[in-house]
């Protein structure tokens, strides 16, 4: 029942009041059919990875866990053709507090508004030739930039496959049409299974605090080929579960979690880090809020994390070689899901 709900609302939502979101949002109503478009993966050669049992075991146990989300392959559209907007052309229909996920790489200065993310959950762009994708899961609460490069001589865009692995967004990739779970970053089966895929720092933050420390940012635009309800009140999952504080606040979750833990609320948010072996650490984002500064161990070395009060964000490195590692918030029931061993700093 639940997954024909989350057909439904996905579905009807973006088809209708079409003439009002249209107007709304300045744009014209595109034809249905780029609803369910669908971009052929082109010809490529993956090498096969030489992968460690526990590795096989940890892969095999993704592939057991994948389910349907309700929509199908690319029923939740990608944006491939990002355009964008000013800032104070933003401020027109941004509101100070307003979630965005801001991107400062390799000279791409951008907010990506998280009322149109919500509808689409990846937006691929390019980069000085250089391909790469911000990607957004309601569902885990979890904001990732990818590289689009994960095999040598392969570049690639990503889309929406329509399939959850411990509720997160499972993205295929247009080379290879091998699937990756979004916060273990590995493809799970296809030509690529194995492979891992590199990051880049995404800013969870607000429009209020990412305009003042970055003035001249450009922000992703409401007309992207799409109609979709991109107010305030549009959001499919803010309604869910038929109680006041919608999804994100029940302690409901819509798909059972892979290992399950009630030392915290489900949806309590964490920040997570974790290395290329699969050692994961988290700790409260409340208490990194506090302390502005949480260690954290990952097998045989250490994490620090940093808080940044003038973005209410964080970035994180390992302590001894100073090297940069990705830092990103997540519910606790999705991170926990993936990473049942995890270390939590309460």
């Amino acid at each position: 029942m639940i997954k024909k709900i989350c057909l439904a609302g996905l579905l009807a939502a973006g088809a209708g009041g079409l003439a009002a979101s249209a107007a709304a949002n300045g744009t014209s109503p595109p034809s249905l059919m780029g609803f369910f478009h669908q971009a052929k993966p082109r010809e490529t050669r993956a090498v096969p990875l030489a992968l460690s049992a526990n590795e096989e075991k940890f892969l095999s146990l993704l592939r057991q866990n994948v389910e349907s989300g309700g929509p199908p392959k690319d029923g939740i559209p990608a944006i491939d053709r990002p355009r964008y907007t000013s800032a104070p052309e933003a401020d027109r229909w941004l509101l100070p507090e307003d979630v965005v996920f801001g991107v400062d790489y390799k000279g791409l200065l951008a907010a990506y508004p998280q009322r149109i993310l919500v509808w689409h959950e990846i937006a691929n762009e390019s980069v000085g030739g250089e391909r790469i994708s911000v990607t957004y899961c309601p569902l885990t609460g979890t904001a990732i930039g990818f590289k689009g490069s994960f095999a040598p001589g392969t570049s690639s865009t990503f889309g929406v496959s329509g399939k959850l692995v411990n509720s997160n967004l499972t993205m295929y990739d247009r080379a290879t049409d091998s699937r990756w779970p979004q916060i273990p970053a590995k493809a799970i089966d296809g030509a690529s299974k194995g492979a891992k895929l590199e990051e880049f720092q995404i800013v969870w933050t607000t429009w209020e605090l990412w305009k003042k420390r970055h003035p001249d940012t450009k922000v992703l635009s409401r007309s992207t080929g799409f109609l979709r309800n991109y107010g305030r009140t549009g959001d499919p999952y803010g309604s869910y579960l038929r109680e006041e504080k919608g999804y994100y606040g029940s302690a409901a979750v819509l798909f059972a979690p892979i290992f399950e833990d009630r030392q915290l609320h489900p949806k309590t948010v964490v920040v997570g880090v974790r290395d290329a072996a699969g050692n994961a650490a988290a700790t409260l984002k409340d208490r990194l809020r506090r302390e502005k500064r949480v260690e954290v161990r990952l097998g045989n070395q250490a994490a620090v994390v940093s808080y940044d009060p003038a973005l209410d964000s964080h970035s994180a490195a390992l302590k001894e070689s100073g090297q940069w590692i990705n830092s990103f918030d997540a519910m606790w029931f999705a991170w926990k899901g993936f990473y049942p061993d995890t270390r939590l700093l309460r």
